[in-house]
C-alpha cells in the first residue's frame, strides 16, 4: 500500500470512528488524505458536499490544532457544538467571544493537541491574535468560503486579505485549505496567489447539478415581470428561495407572499427570525446577503426576482436547492433592463484626486479611524481604495494601515487606477457573461458548465432550450479547443473556455471574458496558441 492510499484509508477510518461518517466521498478522501500529508489543497465543491469532514480529518490525523477562519457565525457555533458532542475540543472566537474564549483558544494553540480553533476573519487584525497564531504549532490552516479572498470573487471581503500575511507569519508553515462552493477559474488562481499556496492539490467535482432544472423568462414590462415572479412562486409545490436586487425589492416581494424578508438593513433579531422561518421549512425573500452557511436540503426551488450580476454569484444561489438530490427548479425572471443596474455598479472607477489625498495621508502607521478623520472619506469608500492601493503596493494593510516604501502618491494613485480598470473591464465581462446566459437560445447548463471550465459538450435535456428543442450540438471550431491557453494582439494572455463553429469565449487573464466571431478571429489571425 502506498503512501497516499494509506493516508485514504486512515482518512475513512477517522471519519468511521471519530467523526461518525458512514462513508467518504472519493473527493472527500483525497483532499483529506493530501491535507495529512503536509500538502496545500484548494477544494471546490458544491455546497452541501461535505467540505467541513475534509479539514476535520485531516486534523484528526495530523494531531495538532487546526484554525479555521470561516465569515458565517452561526455555521462556526454549529460546527464547534457537533465537534464537542463527538467528545473533541473547538472554540470559537469572534467579535461575541469573551475573554474566557480567547484564553481558551490560546491555551489549545499552546498545547499542541488535536482541536479545533474558528477565528472569524476580523480577529486576524488583532495583533495579540496573529502573535499567538505565529508562536502556536498549527499544522493545518482553513480558509472556508475561500471566494471571499478574491477580487474577481462576487463576495470580495477585505479582512480576507490579511490571510496571505498571517500565514507566512507561523515559525513552520501549517498545511493550508482553501474550501469553497464555487470559482471560475479567475478566482481560483486569485484564491491560490493571495493565499500563497505552495502546488497546491486542486480537488474540483461536481460542478453540474442534474436534479436542478434551469429556465429563464424574459419580460417586457416590469409589471408583468412582477406578476410572474408572484405566479412562479405561488405554483411551486413546497418551498424555497427568492432573491430579489435591493432591500426594497425582497420587503415588497416578502409583502405579496406574505413571507419573511431577509437582508442586511434587518435587525440582528429581523434575521434570526427569518433565518429560523427558513430552517423550519418556510420560503422567505433575501438579497445575496442571504444563503452562505446555509444547511438544508429540501429547497425546492430558487425563483430570481431579478438576474444576479455574474454567473459565479447565480450558481453558487440556485445551488442551495435540491441538496436531498430530489428534483428541484431554478427560474430566473429576467428583463433586459434589470442589468442596468449592475453595468452602472461595474462601470465605476475611483477618483485620482482621492487616491492621491489617501497615499499621501499614510506617510505613517494610522488607524483607518484616523485616516478617514484625515482625508474626509468614509469608512467604506476609504477601505475600497486602501484595497487598490495595497494591489499597487504603496500601502500595507495591518492592524494599522502602514506606508509600504517610497512611492510617490501620484504614481501609487496612477497604477491604482490602472488596477481598477482592469477590475472593470473584467466586471463587465461576468455582466455580459450574465447576459448571454439569460437571452441564450442554446443549452444553458453546458454554457454554465463551460463558464466554469467544465469541458461539457452534450446538451443536458434538463432546461428550459433543451425541453424545448432550442439545443444544439456543438460543432468544433478546428482552431481551437476548450482548455488551450491563447494570445491576442491587444487582450494578451487567456484561456479558452468555449469553442463554436460561430463564436469563441475566452477568458483573458487582464481583461476578463470575451466572446468573439470565429470565422473573424480564423481569416484575421486574431489568436495565438501559447
Amino acid at each position: 500500500m502506498d503512501g497516499e492510499t494509506a493516508l485514504r484509508a486512515r482518512a475513512g477510518q477517522i471519519a468511521r470512528d471519530d467523526l461518525g461518517y458512514a462513508k467518504l466521498r472519493p473527493a472527500q478522501a483525497e483532499a483529506a488524505a493530501a491535507l495529512a500529508a503536509g500538502q496545500d489543497c484548494l477544494v471546490i465543491l458544491p455546497s452541501g458536499a461535505g467540505k467541513s469532514a475534509i479539514y476535520q480529518i485531516a486534523a484528526i490525523a495530523l494531531g495538532t490544532p487546526a484554525v479555521v477562519v470561516s465569515p458565517l457565525l452561526a455555521l462556526q457555533r454549529d460546527q464547534a457544538d457537533a465537534l464537542r458532542a463527538r467528545g473533541l475540543t473547538a472554540v470559537t472566537v469572534n467579535a461575541l467571544s469573551g475573554r474566557r474564549a480567547r484564553d481558551e483558544a490560546a491555551a489549545l494553540l499552546s498545547s499542541g493537541e488535536t482541536g479545533f480553533v474558528f477565528l472569524a476573519p476580523e480577529q486576524l487584525a488583532r495583533e495579540d491574535v496573529r502573535a499567538i497564531l505565529a508562536r502556536s504549532g498549527v499544522r493545518l490552516f482553513v480558509v472556508d468560503e475561500a471566494h471571499c479572498i478574491a477580487s474577481w470573487g462576487h463576495d470580495f471581503r477585505p479582512d480576507y486579505l490579511r490571510l496571505g500575511s498571517v500565514i507566512d507569519a507561523f515559525g513552520e508553515r501549517p498545511a493550508v485549505a482553501a474550501l469553497t462552493a464555487t470559482a471560475a477559474p479567475p478566482v481560483r488562481q486569485e484564491i491560490a496567489d493571495r493565499l500563497g499556496l505552495r502546488d497546491p492539490r486542486q480537488v474540483i467535482r461536481d460542478f453540474d447539478r442534474p436534479e436542478i432544472h434551469l429556465a429563464v423568462r424574459q419580460f417586457h414590462r416590469a409589471g408583468d415581470k412582477q406578476q410572474a415572479v408572484l405566479d412562479t412562486v405561488r405554483e411551486q409545490p413546497g418551498s424555497g428561495l427568492v432573491y430579489a436586487a435591493t432591500r426594497n425589492e425582497a420587503e415588497s416581494y416578502a409583502a405579496l407572499l406574505k413571507v419573511r424578508a431577509y437582508h442586511g438593513g434587518l435587525s440582528r433579531a429581523d434575521r434570526a427570525r427569518a433565518q429560523e422561518d427558513f430552517e423550519r421549512g418556510g420560503t422567505i425573500v433575501a438579497t445575496s446577503a442571504f444563503g452562505m452557511g446555509i444547511d438544508r436540503g429540501d429547497v425546492r426551488f430558487v425563483v430570481h426576482a431579478a438576474v444576479p450580476g455574474a454567473l459565479d454569484e447565480y450558481y453558487q444561489e440556485i445551488g442551495r436547492s435540491g441538496r436531498d438530490g430530489k428534483p428541484a427548479v431554478a427560474i430566473c425572471c429576467y428583463r433586459s433592463e434589470d442589468l442596468g443596474l449592475r453595468r452602472y455598479f461595474a462601470s465605476s472607477l475611483p477618483d485620482h484626486d482621492d487616491l492621491v489625498a489617501v497615499a499621501r495621508a499614510v506617510d505613517q502607521p494610522l488607524g483607518r479611524r484616523e485616516l478617514a478623520t484625515r482625508t474626509g472619506l468614509s469608512p467604506g469608500h476609504l477601505a475600497g481604495l486602501l484595497n487598490l492601493l495595497e494591489a499597487a503596493g504603496a500601502v500595507r494593510l495591518r492592524r494599522q494601515v502602514e506606508p509600504a516604501g517610497d512611492s510617490d502618491p501620484q504614481e501609487a494613485a496612477s497604477r491604482a487606477e490602472q488596477i481598477a480598470g482592469q477590475h472593470r473591464s473584467v466586471e463587465r465581462s461576468r455582466v455580459e457573461m450574465m447576459r448571454r446566459y439569460a437571452e441564450m437560445t442554446d443549452c444553458r447548463r453546458r454554457f454554465l458548465l463551460r463558464y466554469f471550465g467544465e469541458p461539457v459538450s452534450g446538451a443536458c435535456g434538463a432546461c428550459d432550450n433543451c425541453d424545448a428543442g432550442r439545443s444544439q450540438p456543438l460543432v468544433p471550431t478546428g482552431l481551437v479547443s476548450p482548455g488551450e491557453r491563447v494570445t491576442h494582439h491587444e487582450w494578451g494572455a487567456g484561456l479558452v473556455l468555449d469553442a463554436e463553429a460561430d463564436r469563441l469565449t475566452v477568458l483573458f487573464d487582464d481583461y476578463g471574458y470575451r466572446e468573439l466571431a470565429t470565422p473573424i478571429v480564423s481569416d484575421r489571425h486574431l489568436l495565438t496558441l501559447q
